[in-house]
């Protein structure tokens, strides 16, 4: 079940409303990315005095070093990291789109869902928001310093946390808070596991660029069969 869905969601790129969603989305993810690329950046220059030179990555600066071409090379490789909270901020930002696309192309007879609120869903996508952010720091020093067994740990981690925000937040356009939770609750082993099957590419540099888009699309055939 879990596979068919992530192949299904990947199957979809015929379909121009799911090419779409997924341009929109990577140009989100993009967006995102560099933003919190640039706060990073920020606390460097607030916290250090000039550069701070980290493992693997070298020198980071400030504005300087946002503006210089080796920008990019140090994005990919923080990408690693940061895509996981920004597909936890993308959830309130896109989610919708997404799952429409898949239930027009899929489910055809499910009636619209309704769309929820832009600043409650973007209220419920940083929930998590702050402790992935913070998770995934640490889990940058902890990958240097044990030679990326950290990694195993936070992919764990990772995968509990976006499945239960993905889930949730999906199964509330059809359900009840109370029947969404209790759903999630009775197939938390199986939705931890899909979690992960995200997780994994969201730190591969580019793919994960993709992630945000096939994982809500991934989720929401979940959604549908799991209620079946």
């Amino acid at each position: 079940m879990i596979v068919r869905s992530f192949s299904d969601a990947v199957g979809q790129w015929n379909d121009p409303k799911f090419r779409r969603a997924i341009w929109f989305g990577l140009a989100l993810a993009v967006a995102l990315l560099f933003a919190m690329y640039a706060a990073v950046l920020l606390i460097v220059q607030v916290f250090t005095p000039d550069t701070l030179t980290l493992p693997v990555i070298g020198e980071v600066g400030g504005l300087t070093t946002l503006l210089s071409l080796a920008s990019i090379a140090i994005l990919l490789v923080l990408s690693v990291f940061l895509m996981v909270p920004v597909a936890s901020a993308f959830t309130g930002l896109f989610l919708d789109d997404v799952a429409d696309a898949v239930e027009a192309a899929h489910y055809p007879h499910l009636p619209q869902a309704p769309r929820a609120p832009f600043v409650a869903a973007l209220v419920d996508s940083l929930r998590y928001f702050g402790l992935l952010v913070a998770l995934n720091l640490v889990g940058l020093l902890v990958f240097v310093f044990t030679g990326g067994i950290g990694m195993v740990v936070l992919w764990a981690i990772n995968g509990y946390l976006l499945s239960r925000e993905y889930f949730t937040m999906i199964a509330l356009r059809r359900l009840p808070p109370d029947e969404a939770r209790a759903m999630r609750r009775d197939n938390m082993v199986r939705l931890w596991i899909a979690g992960i099957l995200m997780a994994i590419p969201l730190s591969i540099p580019l793919v994960n660029l993709f992630m945000p888009v096939i994982g809500a699309a991934s989720f929401t055939h979940l959604f549908h069969r799991l209620r079946a």
